[in-house]
C-alpha cells in the first residue's frame, strides 16, 4: 500500500521561506516520477513542479521556477519542495503525489497516488 506523508506546512510571512516533504512507502521509490499540487481556497487543484523517477530531470509551473526547487533523495523516499520568498497567493494546501511512470509528469490525471497535503499560510 503506497503511503505519502508530508510535512512542513506553516504560516509565514511574505518574502519567507519553506522546504516541504514527503515521505514515500509501499513503492520502489526511485521508479517513479513525483510531483507537488496545491489548491488555493475556492480555486482548483493546480501543478506545481515534478521530477524524474532519477532525479535528473524537472519541470515546474510558469512562474515557479525562479521561487520553487523540487528535488528528492531516492536513498530516503523523500521528495521536497523549497518554496522562497513566498507570496500572499502561495497560501493554499501542497500536496505531493506520485505517478506510475518514471518521467515527469504535469497533468494531474498522470498521479496515482496523493498525500493528505500540508496548509501553508502566507500572510503579513
Amino acid at each position: 500500500q503506497v503511503q505519502l506523508v508530508e510535512s512542513g506546512g506553516g504560516l509565514v510571512q511574505p518574502g519567507d521561506s519553506l522546504r516541504l516533504s514527503c515521505a514515500a512507502s509501499g513503492l520502489t521509490f526511485g521508479s517513479y516520477a513525483m510531483g507537488w499540487f496545491r489548491q488555493a481556497p475556492g480555486k482548483e487543484r493546480e501543478f506545481v513542479a515534478t521530477i524524474s523517477g532519477s532525479g535528473f530531470s524537472t519541470s515546474y509551473a510558469r512562474g515557479m521556477m525562479d521561487r520553487f526547487t523540487i528535488s528528492r533523495d531516492n536513498a530516503k523516499n523523500t521528495v521536497h519542495l523549497q518554496m522562497n520568498d513566498l507570496q500572499l497567493e502561495d497560501t493554499a494546501v501542497y500536496y505531493c503525489a506520485v505517478a506510475p511512470k518514471a518521467n515527469t509528469a504535469l497533468e494531474e490525471h498522470a498521479y496515482h497516488y496523493w498525500g493528505q497535503g500540508p496548509q501553508v499560510t502566507v500572510s503579513s
